[in-house]
């Protein structure tokens, strides 16, 4: 069985992009699910400096191993002012720091939401253009906008149209994965 990699870009214990990243990996057959929590993760603040003096630190290097060792992965940005989450930017800072290639060419769902009508749309776009130069192999993408309006746990997208484009992209990366 494939192993994807599930991970909400937030460390929010109560993050609205860890259950929609949970929720889409839930709509891929086939695999055995990996979940990441960053709320769980305690690294320092990316420094040179504290790089020099004491090197790459280990959640950072297995962090890399996990997404190696998968086959697939799914992950759902969350916002903050425009932009990566500091947790996430501080995670994918140190590991781009062990491997350049910090996706290592996995098959990747991309995706984003946030309470406002906008879904997140300005993390994913600096996502999309930046993740492929460091090993993002996107095979997908979807923005969802105003969670609270458009996501039940249990019902999953509640609006047809939304339900319909996140379909066809879950549809897109199944083939990738089942490939």
């Amino acid at each position: 069985m494939k192993k994807l990699l599930v991970l909400g870009a937030s460390s929010s214990r109560e993050s609205i992009n860890r259950v929609f990243a949970r929720f889409a990996a839930e709509q891929v057959s086939g695999v055995h699910l990996v979940e990441v929590d960053l709320s769980q993760l305690n690294l320092p603040l990316f420094s040179v400096d504290l790089e020099r003096s004491d090197g790459i630190p280990p959640e950072a290097r297995d962090f890399y191993a996990t997404i190696a060792g998968c086959d697939a992965l799914v992950v759902s940005l969350a916002e903050h002012n425009g932009s990566y989450t500091a947790a996430f930017k501080n995670l994918f800072d140190w590991t781009s720091r062990h491997e350049s290639k910090v996706w290592a060419d996995k098959p990747m769902l991309l995706l984003s939401t946030s309470p406002g009508g906008r879904g997140g749309a300005s993390v994913m776009a600096a996502a999309l253009q930046t993740f492929p130069h460091l090993g993002g192999k996107i095979i997908a993408h979807f923005s969802l906008p105003s969670f609270g309006d458009n996501f039940q746990p249990g019902q999953g997208i509640t609006d047809p149209a939304l339900k319909e484009a996140f379909d066809a992209q879950v549809a897109l990366f199944q083939a990738a994965v089942s490939a």
